[in-house]
């Protein structure tokens, strides 16, 4: 299974593409999409979709996912990352991709165990996760990986619920310290 993720930005969008084998990940492409602040922002749009969809042919993912949208104390900003981030899902949606969206908070969680990593955490948990050495050229690809691994553990290893901390405890002894 092909996943791609998109880490919207007005300016730089990321994104990653992870083949899904079972248990095993590997990245099959990522990098950003930048535009220039001295382009308006209709422009900056058509860039972020046109980018998304030759990614989206040439690659032909299984599943679609991106960041669910950051709500700051600048609200043109937010107005901002919520068009990237409409024509992205329009992308995915005239590609006829299924579309999941994760939390900032969730992704890293996911990652790396803990909700409020920095980025360089996530940056060397995505490198570790699928065996890469190289850097990335920004930290916006590194991100859209990091959601694809996220969306691959939602969908492939389903959280277990357990009935009773007893019973938590009987099938994770290892877990539990003495």
């Amino acid at each position: 299974m092909l996943i791609l993720g998109v880490d919207p930005g007005s300016l730089v969008t990321g994104f990653g593409i992870i083949d899904v084998q079972g248990r095993k990940y590997r990245r099959a492409a990522s990098g950003v999409i930048t535009m220039r602040p001295a382009d308006s922002v209709a422009i900056r749009l058509r860039k972020v979709y046109d980018g998304l969809v030759a990614v989206i042919d040439e690659h032909h993912p299984d599943e679609f996912c991106i960041e669910t949208a950051f709500y700051g104390k600048n609200i043109q900003s937010t107005l901002k990352l919520g068009q990237v981030r409409g024509v992205a899902i329009l992308a995915a949606v005239h590609r006829q991709l299924g579309i999941s969206e994760y939390s900032p908070r969730e992704v890293k969680r996911s990652v790396t165990g803990t909700g409020a990593a920095a980025k360089q955490q996530v940056e060397y948990m995505v490198k570790a996760i699928l065996g890469l050495t190289a850097g990335f050229e920004k930290s916006d690809e590194a991100d859209g990986l990091a959601l694809a691994i996220c969306h691959a553990m939602h969908v492939t290893e389903p959280r277990k619920k357990f009935r009773s901390w007893e019973s938590f405890v009987e099938e994770h002894p290892e877990r539990i310290r003495k």
